[in-house]
């Protein structure tokens, strides 16, 4: 691909694409190393600066509004300072942000301490939300569905998508694509999802080990079978990623030119990858994008977003 074609970028702006899933806040404290505790052996951390970035459903909500595509998340928070940041950080981005608060849920939180340019920690504050407000959450999915083009099911395995073979079955209904990032070993509901983007080692936990690429494949193409779907793509980190449909076997090797930090790679892919879909790009073309994607955002420390200039030049260029 080495060639842009010049109506992309006009089709992403004209995209709609729903997020629903698993929002967290990512804080991070960047600090300098120079001693070691006296109380335990740990590196003493001396902060200097403070961020805070979208993550979760929330970051592949803030990947394809990069992108430039009309972005919606639909989720669940507190009714705390941190669920009051998520909601800012969406208004900066630029995303229509439909979060149900929970009044008996503290709004996930993962703090990364940083140190010499390398994470040292990761304290995570989690809790799973209430039935009540995840009826209410469906309710409001049914209501916003028809007016998108694409839906990206982004699942942490942090309780907010319990009813995720409904919403799946909505959006089959009204024949919207539906993409999701998979957790936990257990895939049956997931079934009928138009693509699963799950990496290797979650792949593993659900098909189990195997020896030789063909039987790698095997599993795969029966995985996907089984499930009834129009795809399966697998991120392999450094050996790129690999496509499974009816048609056959379609493999990317990695284009990343260095690996600074994978936190987040797999929303950029399959955000990049609905956001191409939604532009009606053949799945083999925007699973080109999104490996584009991945290649670049590997490069960034933390959470981050590719740009259309970025992912768009590397097209050129590659």
């Amino acid at each position: 691909m080495n060639k842009v074609p010049p109506s992309i970028p006009q089709r992403l702006s004209a995209a709609r694409i729903l997020v629903v899933g698993d929002v967290m806040l990512d804080r991070y404290w960047f600090g300098d190393v120079a001693r070691i505790s006296p109380e335990a052996p740990v590196p003493v951390v001396k902060i200097h600066r403070q961020e805070e970035r979208l993550g979760g459903a929330a970051n592949v909500a803030r990947n394809t509004a990069a992108l430039g595509v009309t972005t919606a998340l639909l989720s669940v928070v507190g009714p705390d300072e941190a669920g009051s940041a998520v909601q800012r950080l969406l208004e900066k981005s630029s995303i229509d942000a439909y979060l149900h608060k929970d009044a008996a849920l503290d709004t996930i939180i993962k703090l990364r301490v940083i140190g010499r340019q390398q994470q040292l920690l990761r304290i995570d504050f989690e809790a799973p939300p209430s039935d009540n407000v995840l009826t209410d959450k469906l309710m409001q999915y049914h209501s916003l569905l028809p007016a998108y083009d694409l839906v990206i099911l982004s699942d942490y395995g942090k309780g907010s998508l319990i009813h995720i073979e409904a919403m799946i079955a909505a959006a089959n209904a009204q024949r919207i694509p539906v993409l999701v990032d998979p957790k936990g070993d257990d895939y049956a509901r997931y079934r009928h999802a138009s693509v699963l983007t799950p990496n290797l080692a979650e792949f593993r936990a659900v098909a189990g080990s195997w020896k030789t690429e063909e039987e790698l494949c095997a599993k795969a193409q029966a995985l996907r079978a089984s499930l009834d779907l129009q795809a399966l793509l697998i991120t392999r980190s450094e050996a790129g990623m690999t496509l499974f449909s009816e048609t056959g076997v379609l493999h990317q090797p990695t284009v990343a030119r260095e690996v600074y930090d994978v936190s987040g790679a797999g929303d950029t892919v399959i955000a990049t990858l609905g956001a191409m879909m939604a532009t009606s790009e053949s799945l083999e073309a925007a699973v080109s994008w999104a490996n584009r994607a991945a290649g670049i955002v590997v490069a960034k420390l933390g959470t981050a977003v590719v740009l259309p200039e970025e992912l768009f030049t590397e097209a050129v260029k590659g």
